[in-house]
């Protein structure tokens, strides 16, 4: 079965499948509702469909990011784009029944009808996960590689194996290849938030027999999200082993933790009437990795990470912890976190009305603050992307203003997906070495 959970969703082979079914169900449903006399009343229906299709996704779109505020921005015209020409063949597809009528000698062409719909939504939800960039196999789509990640083990912890500073290691023969992936339960003593399960990477110089101290890359998805995007869509192993090749076996260790709690959850990444997000991270989360793991102790060897949400999340981190990271790469970052569009429904779902109390948290006072110096902020977002670089540009704005050093990264081409991501963080890391002293 490995062939088949190797399979990519998103080029190849399945991708041209998606294609072939959904344009050939398109043609089948435009001719059943087109071509079937009178021909006038087809075409007037055809055109009506389309802009049922439309309104449906639009309307639908407002309730997701305006009414029940599901989404804090709204969601990219390629997405609705998809998103309308899913909808489009189901409305084709009952228009078309509709005026083949309920005679017997036309149930084939009734199914055919119902098959040709399911291969645009197909074709639709393809086009879409495309776009991010998520489930990029079979086996991430059914989250098999994510089962079958084995639990962090006594021996792998920080008192398993002698270590020493980083300057000071040399890397021995007979180092693995690669790195691996485990997972673990972090406690919320300190915050009572319930986060998921954690992933930690760990390179290649991390199963040596003296370890050094590593750096630490702190990792959040984004929302709706789990941190197992990380994995998939993040391709963190692939690209964290590609680093260690280039640095002796060394890479940071990554740690992809849950601010969220669920998928659908926006916590703002803050201790509020919401949940203690933040508490979890810097008081559970935090110390959890400096007792159980090899790391290093120096802020300047910490990072925190993450895309849209978990993007914005590093910054804050960043921003309001200096004690804790010296560095943060921001992926699709927002200028602040919202729950909406309407900056007011942020303040009210969150701090109950308080405008002065949301303010005082957000990365933009912290930064006004100043004496920032020697800390980094990575910012990167897609071209296709503009309402992200321009809040990248904002926030490099205030952070360059508090000391802070920036560098802003727009990959060509590329939206707001784990694609631009994938583009993107070579060269954060690789700034980033520099800053750990690595081999």
């Amino acid at each position: 079965m490995d062939w088949f959970y190797d399979l990519r969703l998103v080029d190849g082979p399945v991708a041209v499948a998606c294609w072939t079914l959904g344009v050939a169900g398109t043609v089948f449903l435009v001719g059943l509702v087109l071509l079937r006399r009178p021909i006038a009343r087809g075409a007037f229906l055809l055109v009506a469909g389309a802009a049922l299709a439309v309104t449906v996704t639009l309307t639908v779109h407002w309730l997701l990011v305006d009414i029940l505020n599901v989404f804090p921005e709204d969601l990219p015209g390629d997405v609705l784009f998809s998103s309308a020409f899913g909808v489009l063949g189901v409305v084709l597809a009952v228009v078309g029944i509709v005026r083949l009528g309920l005679t017997r000698r036309v149930w084939g062409r009734r199914a055919v009808a119902v098959v040709s719909a399911l291969t645009v939504a197909l074709l639709s939800v393809q086009q879409i996960n495309a776009y991010f960039g998520l489930n990029l196999t079979v086996a991430d789509l059914a989250g098999v590689a994510v089962n079958r990640i084995q639990a962090l083990v006594p021996t792998l912890e920080r008192a398993g194996t002698p270590s020493v500073p980083i300057a000071s290691w040399k890397a021995p023969d007979g180092l693995p290849d690669n790195g691996e992936l485990r997972k673990a339960h972090l406690p919320n003593t300190a915050s009572g938030f319930s986060a998921r399960d954690a992933y930690i990477y760990l390179p290649p110089a991390y199963f040596a027999t003296t370890r050094p101290e590593l750096p630490v890359l702190l990792l959040m998805a984004g929302q709706p999200g789990n941190p197992s995007d990380w994995l998939g869509g993040g391709q963190l192993r692939i690209t964290l082993d590609r680093f260690a090749a280039k640095h002796g076996g060394v890479a940071p260790i990554a740690v992809v933790v849950d601010p969220l709690g669920a998928p659908g959850n926006n916590t703002l990444c803050m201790d509020t009437k919401l949940g203690k997000a933040e508490t979890y991270l810097t008081q559970d989360v935090v110390p959890w990795i400096k007792a159980h793991l090899t790391v290093a102790m120096d802020p300047r060897e910490w990072s925190a990470g993450g895309f849209s949400f978990g993007g914005t999340c590093a910054v804050q981190l960043l921003a309001k912890h200096p004690e804790i990271f010296g560095s943060a790469l921001g992926f699709a970052a927002e200028k602040e976190p919202a729950l909406a569009k309407d900056r007011r429904k942020t303040i009210d779902g969150a701090f109950g009305g308080d405008t002065a109390a949301f303010e005082e948290q957000i990365p933009a006072h912290f930064f006004a603050l100043g004496g920032q110096e020697g800390q980094f902020l990575f910012l990167a977002a897609g071209t296709r992307d503009t309402d992200f670089m321009t809040q990248a540009d904002i926030i490099a704005g205030q952070a360059r203003g508090g000391g802070v050093e920036v560098h802003e990264e727009f990959v060509p081409g590329e939206a707001h997906s784990w694609e631009m991501i994938a583009k993107a963080i070579p060269v954060g890391l690789d700034l980033l070495a520099s800053r750990w002293s690595l081999p």
